[in-house]
């Protein structure tokens, strides 16, 4: 090839398919944001549940508040317009359920045989017991509460003094005795030295027990002596009520 005009030889590159290329890793996500969602949901749905559990819980105190303000309203209303029937649970008490009782107090008539007479007027009341002529017969089996008080003029220099709480039944012929107080009292007060009405020396005696009585029981408080007994309806009195069953 001469020198003078020929144009220069083009260059040539040659390609390699086999070369190998270098792979990048993947973009990672940082893991914490992930664990922080998760906590963020946790806390979303324990709130949730605290206030699912407050409303439960406040319904029931609404319930509650409304059933004692019924209650209370209904006392308010049973306490204006009291009823006479005696009530349990909102029901009236059959014959059965009550229980018997009665306290009576003293008498101005004089007793007979030492008996002691009782008055029914003022305070005195029975209820499922009968009395009559000194004598408190009982109208229901049980165990009762019985209890007598008398107070005594002892005035004289020694005299006697004994009180008596008797029973008397179908099953025996005599009377049982259920409480006794025994005692000789002198008198310390002088007499001479006073108007005979003004001479006075009292003397108490307080009995009280419980007993098994029967059907047709009667019970009654002798007193020996008995025209010395010191008149008045609330300083002697006489009771018993049912304790059992």
């Amino acid at each position: 090839m001469s020198e003078g005009g020929a144009g220069a030889c083009p260059q040539v590159f040659v390609v390699d398919s086999q070369a190998s290329y270098i792979k990048m890793p993947p973009e990672r996500k940082p893991r914490w944001g992930s664990q922080l969602q998760k906590f963020l949901l946790l806390l979303v749905g324990l709130a949730m549940l605290g206030i699912i559990v407050e409303g439960f819980l406040i319904y029931k105190l609404y319930q509650r508040t409304e059933a004692s303000s019924s209650n209370h309203e209904h006392d308010l209303k049973n306490r204006t317009n009291p009823k006479p029937e005696s009530l349990v649970g909102g029901r009236k008490m059959s014959r059965d359920e009550r229980r018997p009782f009665a306290h009576l107090l003293g008498s101005n008539k004089p007793g007979t045989n030492d008996i002691v007479q009782w008055a029914k007027e003022g305070d005195a009341v029975t209820q499922d017991m009968t009395y009559k002529e000194g004598r408190l017969t009982v109208e229901k089996e049980g165990y009762y509460y019985i209890y007598s008080k008398v107070i005594m003029n002892a005035a004289e220099e020694c005299s006697l003094s004994q009180h008596k709480v008797l029973k008397e039944t179908k099953a025996y012929d005599k009377p049982i005795e259920l409480m006794q107080s025994k005692s000789i009292h002198c008198s310390t007060s002088k007499p001479h030295l006073k108007p005979p009405e003004a001479s006075e020396d009292l003397w108490n005696s307080y009995l009280a027990g419980i007993f098994q009585l029967q059907v047709g029981d009667e019970i009654y408080v002798t007193l020996k002596n008995i025209t010395k007994i010191h008149g008045g309806s609330t300083l002697n009195f006489m009771g018993a009520f049912m304790v059992y069953p």
